[in-house]
């Protein structure tokens, strides 16, 4: 299937750029949108995953027997993808777009005309080398993160986190919008904005949580200091009521939003089944990290990085995995709990840009035999996060190339988006023709 849509039943244009926006609280554009009748819970115990009794798997997720299921072609960088509770699947393009697709349809739903002017390399073809360009138009800004309300379609609200062009430069924004209004455009509602944007650290994933908050991850746009700074956004990852004002339990310290701070450029979060918060961070020449954020915590960036530093000072938050000279582009993620795939069940499903493979990551409490087989990675020096025993296994190395995003579905599989067409492939593989795609991990038949 294409990934250009012939039909746009709910096409708009945003006008989200179209009136001078200030403030850290959510404002308006437009008509206000119509009430609804639905009711938002935020007990993380009613969660559908919730089990806070979960066991890490003590077996190597390797070997399994798991295929590629092509849903979507050439697609223009797809950033991130989140489903609907009924089902419907929503996907982002960096250059500007949003799309929905049901399994058989793609259809474009939202391009804000104020997202910025981002570009895409062209696919393919498969048997000519595309060499390495570093940056197309744009750097890593765009349409980046989705998230679709926790009680749509009674709620029928879309999020999305973009890089837009304003009158003083450029900003990264979450704005909502009512996909069910005659006309959406006029339900703009920007939640966020003002986030500091850059070419590069723009952050941009955005989900609602095992308690029905909004987390957004936002990078340090290419300002280290800023990432120690709680009072200011970058580096930092932030948790919103759905209506975009802070979590009543926020820490006190800093902006009322932020959750924890330090980050460089996370662009995952998961959660474990008894609801505790993952991020995944890129760090700088290679040091990737996976972290669990706890409340009000410093992780570290830009002072901490290293083992050695990590060693030498324990007043920062320390990481469960870090790559250390290696670079996988973690990206992002999902804590798989379904069953389609038994031998990656309970386990981490990263994403990987500059790695070009898919990481399962298991996370063992105490007392749990981590498996550690020839092929796996440890993290079990006494300088990481000592909460969980981290060990990772990389499979389809080279198979899909830039893998932006893994999702799990409602039907149990996995999910995943390439971004191989975004300037910054690795040798002459990709991108290949059929490039960037949507794709079904599922098993073999």
């Amino acid at each position: 299937m294409d990934g250009v849509p012939t039909t746009s039943r709910r096409h708009f244009l945003a006008a989200a750029g179209a009136t001078a926006l200030a403030g850290c609280g959510k404002v308006e554009v437009g008509e206000p949108t119509p009430e609804y009748d639905y009711e938002v819970t935020h007990d993380e115990t009613e969660w559908e995953r919730y089990d806070p009794d979960w066991e890490g798997p003590t077996d190597p997720p390797l070997p399994a027997d798991v295929e590629v299921e092509v849903l979507v072609e050439n697609l223009e960088i797809p950033w991130d993808l989140s489903f609907a509770p009924t089902g419907e699947l929503f996907v982002t393009e960096r250059t500007g777009r949003v799309h929905e697709f049901d399994g058989g349809d793609l259809q474009r739903i939202a391009a804000p005309d104020s997202v910025i002017d981002a570009e895409a390399l062209s696919p393919g073809p498969d048997d000519e080398p595309h060499w390495e360009t570093w940056f197309v138009e744009g750097g890593e800004g765009g349409m980046l993160g989705v998230a679709v309300h926790p009680e749509y379609p009674d709620a029928p609200f879309v999020y999305v986190y973009f890089t837009a062009e304003t009158d003083d430069g450029t900003v990264n924004r979450v704005v909502r919008y009512d996909i069910d209004a005659d006309d959406p455009a006029d339900t703009a509602e920007v939640l966020v904005d003002d986030i500091p944007a850059d070419t590069v650290h723009n952050g941009g994933r955005i989900a609602f949580g095992p308690a029905n908050y909004l987390w957004v991850t936002v990078g340090d746009a290419g300002d280290p200091d800023l990432a120690q700074d709680p009072d200011a956004l970058p580096g930092s990852v932030l948790r919103l009521t759905p209506d975009g004002e802070p979590h009543p339990d926020n820490p006190d310290a800093g902006d009322p939003r932020v959750f924890t701070y330090g980050h460089r450029n996370p662009q995952g979060i998961a959660w474990l089944p008894d609801a505790r918060p993952l991020v995944t961070e890129h760090g700088p020449d290679g040091r990737d990290e996976v972290n669990l954020l706890r409340a009000g915590e410093n992780y570290g960036w830009p002072e901490v990085r290293t083992r050695e530093e990590y060693s030498e000072d324990d007043a920062y938050a320390h990481p469960l995995v870090n790559t250390a000279e290696e670079s996988w582009g973690i990206c992002g993620c999902v804590f798989y709990t379904g069953e389609t795939v038994p031998e990656w069940t309970n386990r981490l499903v990263v994403g990987t840009l500059i790695g070009q493979h898919v990481n399962v990551v298991t996370l063992n409490r105490e007392g749990e035999g981590p498996p550690r087989d020839g092929d796996a990675e440890a993290y079990d020096d006494s300088w990481y996060d000592d909460a969980l025993a981290a060990t990772s296994h990389r499979t389809f190395e080279d198979v899909l190339g830039r893998v932006r995003h893994v999702e799990q579905g409602p039907d149990g599989h996995l999910y995943a988006i390439t971004s191989n067409r975004d300037g910054r492939p690795r040798g002459d593989t990709f991108p290949r023709e059929r490039d960037d795609v949507l794709v079904r991990l599922g098993p073999a038949e």
